[in-house]
């Protein structure tokens, strides 16, 4: 089954094969329309055209539906947008931890969309430039973001379908790989620490959904838990997936801790597999998730 991916590249090329019909202003133009989002309710005047996202999940949600935004931040400086997406054209306005106002306001934005979890302080003065609208979380439930980004495009009835399709695919994978009853760890290797992601994470909520069992332990407010080195044997699924920011693996504890695991049952079994940091912890979306699960269907299936 094509992935969710190459089916909205498709999407794409088929609206971008019509654009040469006649529209009359009339049938082109949209009435404003009020969005409720995390700090309220903002109205959008007319179809943004010049769209500024804060956070990979809503520039996922934007690309999902077929729209590509004037500006956008990138998760560490000189990464962009996460290469899943291909070349995105769009400026980069910092951080997206720290966005630059000053280059956000130079776009002349009609549209501001970002996370009250990463950028409350900063939504008066974002407001002052554009409509904006905030997701309350980024990452955890991630399709909270995907319907307010697709709210706020007033495009919500693509997105549910987008969201349809993929769970249907989550599950036909989830079947053909065996997932049900099988234990399985995802994890990131820090500089200081790994993480053990949980259900409610975007990869968390992706594989459980499949079937998989996650574990039953302590996690935090995040649905994640910040494990030391010596605790490597909390990496107790069958199957682990993991992923290393930066590829060197001595600046993380991956050399630390791949030098320990050697009893783990995933490792003696041969059922540990690197994947792209970029797509499972940073590209949150219904595209990101499609490429999960084509790294799910070819490293299991």
């Amino acid at each position: 089954m094509p992935s969710l991916l190459a089916l909205a590249v498709a999407s794409v090329v088929t609206l971008a094969g019509c654009s040469g019909t006649e529209d009359s202003p009339e049938s082109s133009a949209q009435d404003a329309y009020t969005v409720t989002h995390a700090m309220g309710e903002t109205t959008v005047e007319a179809a943004p055209e010049r769209v500024v996202v804060l956070d990979s999940p809503h520039l996922d949600a934007l690309i999902a539906l077929g729209h590509t935004p004037v500006g956008i931040t990138e998760s560490s400086a000189g990464t962009g947008a996460p290469p899943y997406l291909g070349e995105v054209d769009a400026e980069l306005v910092g951080l997206t931890s720290e966005p630059d106002i000053d280059r956000i306001a130079a776009l002349a934005p009609d549209l501001i969309i970002g996370a009250k979890v990463r950028h409350e302080a900063i939504y008066d003065e974002l407001s002052g430039i554009a409509p904006t609208v905030f997701s309350e979380n980024s990452g955890t439930d991630w399709q909270e973001q995907a319907r307010i980004t697709a709210a706020a495009m007033n495009e919500s009835d693509e997105m549910e379908k987008l969201i349809g399709d993929l769970d249907t695919r989550i599950a036909e994978v989830g079947t053909a790989v065996g997932a049900e009853g099988t234990t399985l760890s995802i994890v990131r290797f820090r500089p200081d620490n790994f993480r053990l992601y949980g259900p409610e994470t975007f990869s968390g909520s992706i594989l459980s959904d499949m079937g998989f069992e996650l574990g039953d332990r302590e996690l935090n407010e995040y649905s994640m838990a910040e494990l030391s080195p010596e605790l490597y044997e909390e990496i107790d699924g069958e199957v682990v997936f993991f992923t290393n920011p930066g590829g060197d693996p001595s600046a993380t504890t991956m050399a630390t801790v791949t030098g320990l695991w050697n009893d783990i049952p995933a490792v003696k079994d041969g059922q540990t597999y690197e994947v792209d940091d970029e797509t499972w912890m940073i590209g949150i979306g219904v595209l990101g998730a499609a490429e999960i699960l084509d790294d799910v269907e070819q490293t299991l299936g």
